[in-house]
């Protein structure tokens, strides 16, 4: 028998970045929220004494169970789709803070260029420039309009960083300065000055000092001690949701916090959203949670899911190109880079933060002339200091043997005499890409899991090609004796791990016909539903995703405080 619990204002789904950035800003004008995350609650005392390496980064204790739910991949739609059964490609967090706990930190905002790709590319390049497949399209909104939102997003997290000079224009500089510059981060930064390149700072969630942000919450700093990526800092140092806007929501006393809450379906009736439906995963009792409007901000794979299989919007068909649920999978193109070997050097690569680094963006968006090249957009390309560990970290030249004597000797050799130089490369979208709901495999509540179809495209091998011959030219100038550099990309490969930077599938646009949400995250078809979060990017740009995340939640928040007032379609 399903319960049925009192009306609540409003109602989010997941709560993890946006959904605590939404559930702060909401509260604090008054709303009554409730707050449904299916993984259990945490504190920053669950790390402390315990930079486990073996029980976070290779057992992934903060990772979604995948016997629980998963999501199945194939290539193309030829191909029969089978399920991740193992982390590889990407990882899935879990609890409460879901992937915002367990990231780098490193927090780039997209270019201007990103926001009205189509339109820019057009401009400079006319629409022969745009494969017949690629569905590229402008997001409805611009990096002016967005840019009062990046600006309040960083000073929340208390973002440590410098100007990008070739970025977009700033209103205030970074609330923390930039984290320190060890040794190899001012090679890399003497070797791209003497190309005529422009580096900067990685802006950095790890806090470079001691900071109290506009809420009142205060963090200390960074500690350098390299457990960021797939970790929770014990220190706070890291700006996350559970230590930024998840205390500021509850400590209005009108913030309603359910974990091991599992959302299955939203309700809705007339063309509007009523609530939603949950299981409670510890007991299995089913409720039903009314709300004048509904938020879903859960990550990429279960936004879609939960629309698909709550019949809300029209699916994508890759077959006709109409529908919008589903559409415009997006990932990352992080494979066009380089590593070099210092016969003569030693560094403390052990050492590091997250975000701790040194990139350039001379070929990222459209900082550069595409008129000569057979891709479009770009990639930043980095250094990057994030600690290697000791047993994901074993870097040795290609054409050492994999194992025996030699193998031991060059392991201890360069384990602190290899730099690498990396890419982030843009990701675009194309037909053939998109998620649906699988046809076969279920999750444990016997509901569909998504399907994802995508591979990658010349575009993304040419790409990843001239990134990858950059990388090898700074690291010639940086005066490797010896350097591995990526000569070709193949098949996309779901085995092994790249980024947790998927996008796509509800994305934003000026179109019904082509966008899922409008500007402020507000569904066409419902306008009391709002879903927030990457899966609204209509495309990923050549940087990790989690700003501009950050910056559509607070203007999504702004949205649903008019609609609360006011009702109707906002943009």
């Amino acid at each position: 028998m399903v319960k049925t619990l009192p009306k609540t204002d409003v109602v989010i789904v997941g709560v993890g970045w946006a959904g605590g950035i939404i559930a702060s800003e909401l509260t604090k004008q008054g709303l009554n929220v409730v707050g449904l995350e299916k993984g259990r609650e945490r504190e920053t005392e669950d790390y402390y004494m315990v930079h486990d390496e073996l029980r976070y980064a290779l057992r992934y204790e903060l990772m979604q169970d995948l016997s629980k739910d998963t999501l199945t991949f194939r290539g193309n739609e030829k191909i029969r789709a089978l399920p991740m059964r193992q982390y590889g490609s990407f990882l899935l967090g879990d609890g409460l803070g879901g992937a915002g706990v367990h990231w780098n930190g490193q927090t780039f905002r997209f270019l201007p260029y990103d926001f009205e790709i189509r339109s820019k590319t057009i401009e400079r390049y006319g629409k022969n420039k745009i494969p017949a497949d690629m569905t590229l399209q402008d997001w409805g909104i611009t990096y002016d309009e967005l840019e009062p939102y990046y600006d309040k997003f960083e000073k929340m997290a208390g973002i440590s960083g410098e100007e990008n000079p070739l970025g977009g224009k700033r209103s205030d500089k970074y609330p923390t300065p930039p984290m320190k510059h060890s040794p190899q981060m001012r090679m890399f930064k003497k070797a791209t000055e003497k190309l005529k390149y422009h580096p900067y700072t990685v802006p950095s969630a790890n806090l470079s000092e001691a900071y109290e942000n506009p809420d009142g919450i205060s963090r200390a700093a960074c500690q350098y001690c390299a457990f960021c990526e797939r970790f929770g800092c014990e220190y706070g140092a890291k700006a996350d949701p559970v230590v930024t806007v998840i205390p500021v929501a509850k400590q209005t006393g009108k913030f309603d916090l359910r974990t091991h809450s599992w959302v299955r379906r939203i309700l809705h009736k007339d063309g509007k959203a009523t609530g939603v439906r949950y299981t409670d995963v510890t007991t299995g009792e089913e409720i039903e949670q009314p709300a004048d409007t509904v938020v879903v901000t859960s990550y990429v794979f279960n936004n879609v899911k939960l629309l698909l299989n709550s019949k809300i919007g029209k699916p994508y068909d890759p077959s006709t190109g109409k529908g919008v649920v589903g559409k415009n999978y997006a990932y990352q193109v992080v494979k066009g880079s380089a590593v070099g070997y210092f016969e003569d050097e030693k560094f403390n690569n052990f050492a590091g933060a997250g975000a701790l680094g040194m990139v350039i963006d001379d070929f990222n968006g459209d900082n550069f002339d595409h008129s000569d090249v057979d891709f479009l957009h770009g990639g930043y390309l980095a250094l990057t200091q994030t600690g290697q560990r000791p047993i994901q970290n074993n870097p040795i030249p290609k054409e050492s043997p994999t194992w025996g004597k030699e193998f031991k000797q060059n392991s201890l050799k360069y384990i602190n005499k290899t730099l690498s130089v990396s890419a982030m490369g843009a990701s675009l979208p194309f037909k053939q890409h998109y998620l649906d709901l699988d046809p076969v495999y279920k999750d444990t509540f016997g509901d569909p899991v998504i399907r994802m179809t995508y591979d990658f495209k010349d575009q993304d091998r040419h790409l990843a090609q001239f990134t990858a011959k950059k990388a090898e030219g700074i690291l010639k100038e940086m005066g490797a004796d010896k350097i591995d550099t990526m000569k070709e990309l193949g098949p996309y490969n779901i085995t092994t791990y790249q980024s947790t930077h998927n996008t796509g599938g509800v994305i934003m646009g000026d179109d019904p016909n082509t966008s899922a949400v409008n500007n402020y995250s507000q569904m066409w078809d419902m306008d009391n539903l709002f879903v927030v979060g990457a899966s609204s990017f209509p495309h990923n740009s050549g940087y990790n995703p989690t700003d501009t995340v950050g910056a559509l939640a607070y203007r999504a928040a702004e949205g649903v405080i008019k609609y609360q007032k006011s009702g109707g379609i906002l943009a």
